[in-house]
């Protein structure tokens, strides 16, 4: 697996040390093939850079369990089938994260906000910025799958 650095300039808290901290992500994708990005909450490190939402895995908790813990608290929504798609480790100032991308095509519920974050649906190339430095590769998966090629989102 490889590891993606953000921020490289920047100090690492914890030093060498710092354990990996895992993050249930959830790729929600409509029939049409647009998929949903969500703000970072105000107050949160990377505060209103654009994400997949989601969230930590707690103590004892599977990926798919964070994930549909996560989807309910955080945007108000039931999701069905979790399809476990790509894991990135990317190597933050503040933290050393395991994100484990998970597909989602079914839920059920509005959506709503519940942490003062936005959501937009995208498709490429993604229209809003700036895009978290995680979300990035993401971003190139759906280039090769769907056959896109050119600048996947502004920097």
């Amino acid at each position: 697996m490889s590891v993606l650095v953000a921020d490289g300039e920047r100090p690492r808290e914890g030093g060498a040390d710092r354990k990996v901290v895992d993050v249930a992500v959830g790729v929600l994708v409509r029939p049409d093939g647009d998929f949903l990005l969500t703000s970072r909450p105000p107050g949160k490190v990377y505060e209103h850079y654009w994400e997949f939402p989601g969230g930590k895995l707690e103590p004892g908790e599977t990926v798919e369990q964070a994930l549909r813990r996560e989807l309910q608290e955080e945007i108000g929504i039931t999701i069905g089938a979790v399809h476990p798609w790509r894991v990135e480790l990317v190597d933050y100032p503040h933290a050393l994260v395991r994100l484990n991308f998970c597909k989602v095509f079914d839920w059920t519920g509005e959506l709503h906000m519940h942490e003062g974050q936005q959501f937009a649906w995208q498709r490429l190339p993604v229209e809003v910025q700036p895009v978290l430095p995680g979300t990035v590769p993401v971003l190139a998966w759906f280039a090769g799958e769907r056959g896109f090629s050119g600048v996947t989102h502004s920097v």
